[in-house]
């Protein structure tokens, strides 16, 4: 189990040049754009144009802040994403390009890798304790609003942005709000 604090998360370049990623978490630790398993990181997407390629991948984008984006994946109907959609996974490797509905969002980006890996992203609003699955594998908990506490696990506390990334020794964990809180929970497990 590890902390991980907005504070101190990576930021780095696009790798089409065009913006700047906020790295959560990688692994292999350290990995680069074409050489990580999984990635977790947020971006601030400041206008409309193409998203980056990354082959082998697949992506999940859930909008954080701003009004929304509308996202053009080759093949596929356009998918209008805000702050409150269901988290939208598609192919990273089909041409793609964004159209942002009014003004600059910030987005929570997951990746794995195609054949490798598996990822589920899901959005959870809470305001009382809940217990959250966490499978075998690699969970992380971005706590996007609000605060969060871990009670059994020395009473970790997590703020806006802060996550909580289990390895898979975990099975289930008990969450409880400071306040209300919004988390993000990624699940990431091995394919096949």
């Amino acid at each position: 189990m590890r902390i991980l604090r907005a504070a101190d998360y990576r930021v780095m370049p696009w790798k089409n040049g065009g913006g700047t990623t906020t790295e959560i978490a990688v692994s292999p630790d350290g990995a680069g754009l074409d050489a990580f398993d999984w990635r977790v990181s947020m971006a601030r997407v400041q206008g409309s144009g193409p998203f980056s390629s990354f082959a082998g991948i697949d992506r999940t984008l859930s909008v954080l802040e701003g009004e929304g984006i509308v996202l053009d994946v080759a093949g596929q109907p356009a998918a209008r994403l805000t702050p409150v959609s269901q988290p939208f996974t598609f192919p990273a490797d089909l041409p793609t390009s964004a159209a942002l509905i009014a003004g600059p969002i910030a987005d929570l980006n997951v990746m794995t890798r195609r054949g490798r890996m598996l990822h589920s992203v899901e959005r959870m609003a809470i305001s009382r304790p809940v217990d959250i699955a966490t499978p075998a594998g690699s969970t992380l908990i971005l706590c996007h609003k609000g605060e969060a506490v871990y009670p059994e696990a020395q009473s970790i506390r997590l703020g806006p942005l802060d996550t909580l990334l289990l390895g898979p020794d975990a099975s289930v964990l008990r969450v409880e709000p400071a306040r209300d809180a919004t988390l993000f929970v990624v699940r990431i497990t091995t394919a096949g």
